[in-house]
């Protein structure tokens, strides 16, 4: 079996990153999950100007020698405004964001001080600098600001709008079409007949991908016939730069999705030393024009087909659009829990974080139960073999940074 490392590296080899002329100008306010095809670099120094964090006055601390000095006030400035240099011996009204005026070299916050008739009394000795915002403290002018390949989060859309840019270059989305094989599927709301089970990866997949900022188009339940697989993945592949399914990729005289892939195209079907997880296909769906769509067929039960969505899909899209740092951080933790009995492949047990500093395990660890990827929030990923003792160190994996 691959290890998922290795798997990972054939992957992320494999799968070409979209071209530079396949990006897209979007503005700046619809940006947000896009991936940054070129870096943002700053025109201007932010703040552009020395300016005030705090409502109060502006002053020379040359002119307050002692705590208690009057001081006449011989302008107001308001953010937005700009003032006149400040005369020696007088101080400015400034309110938060107001620039600077020339001359000043502090400012004292307004409750330290005591507003009188056509003056104010600054009841502390002020020190050089202080309440003062720098110009270009926050971002110097010709600086990268955001670099290509970012996926870019609210802050990051408020940072590239701090330095004036009203649109950005990102990564066209990847286009990827999903579905599902078997006849034993039937949707929600659908009578559920003897032998029947609903439909839930197709909801789970579709939601994951959706999550990542990709369009999906959703193909439906292809029936379990060889020629209704082939024309699916043959539809499929128009227009879409990956296929998602779910199950079907045995070697069972109704897992009709392994013949059909290599009819069409080619297939790799890998065993990965994951649990959950195990078998993974990867391959390429033909077009008639002589280019191909990149094919993942991942596992039928419900938390592998998440779990292995989550560590080798997400990888995939994201590397799509030219993301370098796709990898997840893990985090140290401290188990409440007992696994005696490790197996023999890398497990991704379900846990919770609870108010104690600690992870839960959750009781059944099953594929087929998803009730434990609805109540958890991460993953402990333990090494082959490695049994966990109450009060040991995990490596856990939050489902934020997993999904996202």
């Amino acid at each position: 079996m691959l290890t998922l490392d290795e798997a990972l590296s054939r992957l992320i080899s494999a799968v070409r990153p979209f071209p530079a002329a396949e990006a897209q100008t979007v503005s700046t306010f619809d940006a947000l999950g896009r991936v940054l095809a070129e870096d943002v670099c700053s025109a201007l120094d932010v703040p552009p100007a020395d300016n005030t964090s705090m409502d109060g006055y502006a002053l020379r601390c040359a002119d307050v020698a002692v705590a208690g000095a009057l001081l006449p006030v011989s302008q107001r400035i308001p953010a937005g405004a700009l003032g006149g240099p400040l005369q020696p011996g007088t101080a400015a009204r400034v309110f938060t964001g107001a620039q600077l005026p020339a001359g000043a070299d502090a400012v004292v916050m307004q409750e330290q001080c005591e507003a009188l008739d056509g003056g104010v009394r600054i009841n502390t000795v002020p020190s050089p600098g202080q309440w003062i915002r720098r110009r270009g403290e926050d971002v110097l002018s010709g600086s990268v600001v955001l670099a290509r390949g970012e996926r870019l989060t609210p802050q990051a859309l408020g940072l590239a709008a701090s330095v004036g840019a009203a649109s950005l270059r990102v990564a066209r989305r990847p286009r990827v079409a999903l579905f599902s094989t078997g006849d034993e599927l039937v949707m929600p709301g659908e009578p559920l007949k003897p032998g029947a089970i609903y439909n839930s990866n197709r909801f789970t997949l579709r939601g994951l991908i959706q999550a990542l900022g990709c369009d999906c188009t959703d193909l439906g339940i292809v029936p379990d016939r060889l020629d209704a697989t082939r024309g699916a993945l043959r539809h499929a592949a128009q227009g879409h730069d990956l296929i998602v399914t779910s199950g079907g990729v045995s070697v069972g005289e109704e897992d009709h999705l392994r013949p059909a892939v290599q009819a069409e195209g080619r297939l790799d079907l890998w065993q990965i030393a994951i649990k959950p997880g195990k078998p993974l296909a990867f391959g390429e769906v033909n077009r008639p024009d002589g280019s191909a769509a990149y094919f993942i067929g991942l596992p039928g039960n419900p938390v592998s087909s998440f779990i292995t969505f989550a560590l080798a899909v997400r990888p995939v899209l994201l590397h799509m659009q030219g993301v370098t740092h796709w990898q997840p951080h893990p985090t140290t933790l401290r188990a409440d829990f007992d696994w005696p009995l490790p197996d023999k492949r890398r497990e991704f047990l379900r846990v919770r974080r609870n108010d104690s500093g600690g992870v839960d395990l959750f009781a059944n660890q099953s594929s087929g139960v998803l009730t434990s990827a609805v109540w958890g929030d991460g993953v402990v990923d333990n090494p082959p073999g490695q049994p966990i003792g109450r009060g040991d160190a995990v490596r856990y994996l939050a489902f934020s940074e997993l999904l996202s």
